[in-house]
């Protein structure tokens, strides 16, 4: 929002919320029910819709490649994080194609000549582009800088400019009225084409897709254009800008104006002097060194939606099961096929703590493949490419999140260990901070807890400190008691732990294996509290459900602007705390296998290092 919003700010349609495309409906409807069943069928009106939903295709694109980038760290700009509040701000780009989308159908009804159009004409190619380099980027210059005076600034433009590093969509996130003004040149070399009979479906689509070619690049924080195409053909200076050019538009305000061409700039003194320096320091800059990986994986299909490589409104708040993305099941396929195609980690996400470069990779499986035996060798080469990659980038800690910890798989990191024993990165499983996680998130007072669920490294530690602490753990199954009655060994505490079907306990710890039946004979006010990477369903409306073992970050955790998979904004995982204070702590040595650190010493590490518990709140209610 602007510092002081003028009229015309909102989109008319702002009040339908998530509802808005519905405005589209009716001419999409009409144009394709004339196509299937009139005479005289017209394709150039029938291909609008799909323009559209093209425009929203690349547009997401461009997203996706620039956060990988800028993840990465090669060619990158600006360094300065984005933040939840800039996501929040740009996640209705989508607006811009709608309004485009109802002047299309408008002007294809109202205007003579613009429906029947033929796919290609020459002459209007070049029209359309000789239209655009010289009124539409002349009379663009001008507008951007009268938009910068102090009035329209404050009231418009500087809803743009809030975003100082900038992604692609930066490019259309302005106050409705921009908008309008933009639309009208963009719309000069359209409609003269219209009007002299040379316009074609070619020339239409093509324009629209250049504008937003031009207008994603410029905008994506990291340099993709070779020097050797501004050598070659050296004119191409003035009539195409690069992302850096108009990057230092967003830090510095007062230069680099023009539209996409340079040109004007330089006619009118207004270009930034240290264009050509940013610029070639930008195609040299090297790929990002971490000095922490968490090494995570997808989950379910439609967890690439939810990554932040996805789609960002979503990546930004905790993953919720979408009754919409089912509808997009071709594009869940095809980035199915194309994860089994790229057989290595990924980087998705950065971050900054004080001076630790901290950086997220994703192994390209899900929690199905996981579970499959036949899976387990394929799985265990990526992850060991991963730790090998790590050691070879100077990387001090690597976590291992999710399932990429299994017993099953690895015996929680620890065959890697075996395998490299001089292995400088060191593997982190995190489980010490889980269990710290879980045992102070039990309320104060409770002198009873019901453990329920798979037995896991975290597990035995959990139920055999609240013994310790003379907290009764009831284990309702025979299997689990006999199994943890036997790793207590001979100690005294082991009386706390009991052989019990009393459900009437109101704190219960729960894992993998948890099933419906159980909590169907929870008392009412139940408290579950997951030990486990993955939380359980939540079946039941009068109880409580505390998050998986995590932790709030210090407000110092910069450039932060996605969720952990189903954790709150700004919450990590235990596992992926645990990583980030090993480094911090400097500590020397591997938790894996069966080897677990001290539980109290990491969590107090992780207190004076601004983490914070996470507390029960009647939203945790389902």
């Amino acid at each position: 929002m602007a510092s002081r919003p003028g009229i015309l700010t909102d989109w008319p349609w702002k009040p339908l919320g998530s509802f808005k495309h519905v405005i589209l409906a009716p001419w999409v409807i009409h144009s394709t029910y004339s196509f299937m069943i009139k005479d005289g069928k017209d394709l150039s009106t029938f291909l609008a819709f799909p323009l559209l939903l093209w425009r929203m295709l690349h547009n997401q694109l461009w997203i996706s490649l620039s956060r990988y980038r800028t993840a990465k760290g090669n060619n990158r700009i600006i360094d300065k994080a984005i933040e939840f509040d800039q996501v929040d701000r740009e996640s209705s780009w989508d607006d811009q194609i709608l309004f485009n989308g109802i002047l299309f159908y408008v002007g294809i009804h109202t205007i003579p000549g613009a429906s029947h159009l033929p796919m290609w004409r020459l002459d209007g190619v070049i029209i359309t582009a000789l239209i655009h380099m010289g009124p539409v980027e002349f009379l663009y210059y001008w507008l951007h800088r009268l938009l910068h005076h102090h009035y329209l600034y404050s009231r418009y433009h500087s809803h743009h400019h809030s975003s100082i590093v900038t992604e692609p969509i930066t490019s259309v996130i302005h106050p409705f009225a921009e908008h309008i003004s933009y639309f009208i040149l963009f719309a000069i070399p359209l409609i003269t084409t219209i009007l002299t009979g040379t316009a074609s479906v070619a020339s239409l689509a093509g324009y629209i897709t250049y504008i937003d070619v031009m207008n994603n690049m410029g905008h994506c924080n990291f340099e993709l254009v070779p020097k050797w195409l501004f050598t070659i053909f050296r004119p191409l200076k003035y009539l195409m800008y690069t992302p850096s050019f108009h990057s230092l538009h967003h830090t510095q305000f007062r230069t680099n104006y023009s539209l996409f061409m340079p040109i004007y700039d330089y006619i009118y003194g207004t270009m930034d002097k240290s264009s050509d320096t940013l610029y070639e320091d930008s195609l040299k800059r090297p790929e990002e060194a971490p000095d922490v990986v968490h090494l995570t994986h997808l989950t379910t299909p439609d967890s690439i939606y939810h990554s932040r490589l996805g789609l960002a409104y979503l990546a930004s708040n905790p993953q919720k099961s979408k009754w919409y993305l089912s509808l997009m099941w071709p594009v869940t396929l095809w980035t199915m096929m194309l994860t089994w195609i790229y057989g290595r980690a990924f980087v998705v996400e950065r971050n900054r703590f004080h001076k630790l470069r901290l950086q997220t990779w994703t192994i390209p499986k899900y929690n199905i493949q996981y579970n499959l035996r036949w899976h387990t060798a394929s799985i265990n080469t990526l992850i060991e490419e991963a730790v090998l990659e790590a050691e070879e980038k100077g990387v001090k800690v690597l976590s291992l999140g999710l399932l990429n910890q299994a017993k099953e798989l690895n015996r929680y990191g620890e065959l890697y260990v075996q395998r490299y024993p001089r292995l400088k990165t060191k593997v982190v499983d995190g489980s010490s901070l889980a269990v710290a996680a879980v045992l102070n998130s039990i309320p104060k007072g409770t002198t009873q807890v019901l453990h329920r669920g798979n037995l896991s490294k975290v597990a035995y530690a959990v139920v055999l400190n609240l013994c310790r602490r003379g907290i009764q753990v009831a284990v309702p199954y025979e299997d689990d008691y006999k199994r943890l009655k036997k790793s207590f060994g001979s100690r005294s505490d082991q009386n706390n732990l009991i052989l019990s079907k009393n459900y009437s306990i109101k704190t219960w710890l729960v894992g993998d294996g948890l099933k419906g039946e159980d909590q169907k004979k929870a008392t009412e006010g139940t408290l579950f509290i997951p030990f486990s990477q993955f939380p359980p369903k939540k079946l039941r409306k009068d109880c409580f459900y505390h998050s998986t073992p995590a932790m709030a970050a210090p407000a110092s955790l910069e450039n932060v602007d996605s969720c952990e998979n189903w954790l709150p904004r700004r919450v990590m995982s235990a596992w992926r705390v645990a990583g980030i204070v090993h480094a911090l702590e400097g500590w020397n040595e591997h938790e894996c296998g069966y080897t677990m650190s001290d539980i109290d010493k990491v969590w107090q590490a992780s207190i004076q290092h601004g983490f914070k518990p996470l507390v029960i709140t009647a939203q945790s209610k389902f």
